[in-house]
């Protein structure tokens, strides 16, 4: 091991430590001193937002040469730090996952079985260029009784350690030990291959980010990971669909935010309302500045899109790019969305609620959707506060993961002397 591994390792080490001290505390923190540390820091956040807006312009102008979609996603707004304001408030709102009885059964000798959830204990949580994941994933931690150490990517460094601040000002306010929300101390990449080693010490870690992240993640670490490797999402215009829905809904999925991993990047659409409403959504979508790359159909329909190849169906553009292709009913869809598919968010436009049905009975997806756009595959929109990623992974949990999903669980017996024959 070279040296700037070792200091990454030790460095490490001696957050995940202090991490676990602190996880033992926030465990069997009662409510009440949670939520004051996520109302006082949401207070600071509203009251540090110059010093945070600064913290980001720098972090920005760091960063030459971004994408429009990872400029987007590295920028903070007033109204996104209100956003995360408001967001450890909701999450103050909602009820105390930890604790809960499960389930709870009588065997035939009279024992009472309960299954009472529990945290995690010590997640590790690698982001890449959004600020705000700081905020969104600390406050999910905190209220779900777990500790966490937060490794941003290091084009966001200054923005996150600007978030921490207010964080750890929650904390302090509540009487809660700061060591529960911790920032990585380097902005080295070996410090996340510390923590990717760190079994025993880190519970679980979840990735957030591009491809290549979450690949070295799942390859690399020996700790249990819940992630997405790829949010490619399809929207199906079914043949019964309202044109009026469609064209709003589709424009929404693509362009709302084309750099999220909730965001439509192939349209399919069915073949018998294609020639009539195709042209108007390409219309629409090419008045928001979104390119196309379409099959052979579609291309004979809509005269001049560029023609789709097989890596373009499997590609997340996270950009104004829509792959397009047409097919002939809800089993072409979905034949379409298995081969290139990553089992993240499908959905389905149609007034046939048999096909409605056919359809999402058929996902494997995580996240399902009839009638709705694609990015509403959000934590914050399924209700859970925030979320602190997506998971299409078949263990554990799936889609958006909030409070109920950082909870693991334990078994309580009770007896009234019952000795096993």
């Amino acid at each position: 091991m070279n040296v700037i591994a070792e200091d990454a390792t030790r460095l490490l080490d001696t957050a995940a430590r202090a991490a676990r001290e602190a996880a033992a505390i926030v465990a069997r923190a009662p409510r009440p001193a949670k939520d004051a540390a996520l109302r006082a820091a949401a207070a600071a956040l509203r009251a540090r937002q110059d010093a945070i807006l600064a913290a980001n312009g720098a972090d920005v102008d760091g960063a030459p040469g971004l994408s429009v979609a990872f400029r987007d996603r590295l920028t903070l707004t007033p109204a996104r730090i209100e956003a995360m304001a408001q967001g450890l408030e909701e999450v103050a709102e909602l009820p105390d996952p930890v604790g809960r009885t499960l389930a709870e059964w009588t065997r035939p000798n009279g024992l009472v079985i309960r299954r009472i959830a529990q945290p995690l204990g010590v997640i590790g949580m690698i982001f890449e260029s959004r600020p705000n994941v700081t905020a969104d994933a600390a406050a999910l931690c905190l209220k779900s009784g777990n500790a966490v150490i937060l490794r941003g990517g290091s084009e966001s460094t200054r923005s996150a350690a600007a978030i921490h601040e207010c964080l750890a000002e929650g904390l302090r306010a509540a009487g809660l030990p700061e060591a529960a929300i911790q920032v990585a101390p380097t902005a080295d990449r070996a410090f996340v291959g510390a923590m990717l080693r760190a079994s025993g010490l880190i519970d679980l870690i979840v990735p957030r980010g591009g491809k290549g992240l979450v690949t070295r993640v799942l390859e690399e670490a020996r700790v249990p990971v819940l992630a997405h490797a790829e949010g490619l999402c399809h929207t199906y215009v079914h043949a019964a669909a309202d044109p009026a829905m469609a064209r709003s809904i589709v424009a929404n999925a693509k362009m709302r935010r084309t750099g999220i991993c909730g965001a439509t990047e192939t349209l399919l659409i069915d073949a018998q309302i294609a020639p009539t409403l195709l042209p108007l959504l390409i219309e629409d979508l090419r008045a928001l500045g979104c390119d196309f790359r379409a099959d052979d159909r579609a291309r004979a329909i809509v005269a001049g899109l560029k023609p789709a190849t097989e890596q373009d169906f499997a590609t997340e553009w996270l950009d104004a790019i829509l792959s397009v292709a047409v097919v002939d009913g809800v089993a072409d869809a979905l034949a379409h969305i298995r081969r290139y598919g990553s089992e993240h968010t499908e959905a389905i436009i149609t007034q046939d609620e048999a096909a409605a049905r056919a359809f999402l009975d058929g996902l494997d997806s995580a996240v399902g959707l009839w009638n709705a756009s694609t990015q509403f595959c959000d934590g914050f929109e399924f209700g859970f506060g925030a979320e602190i990623g997506i998971a299409t992974g078949r263990m554990h949990a799936r889609g958006p993961v909030g409070l109920e999903q950082l909870c693991t669980y334990r078994y309580l017996v009770l007896g009234t002397g019952q000795v096993r024959p």
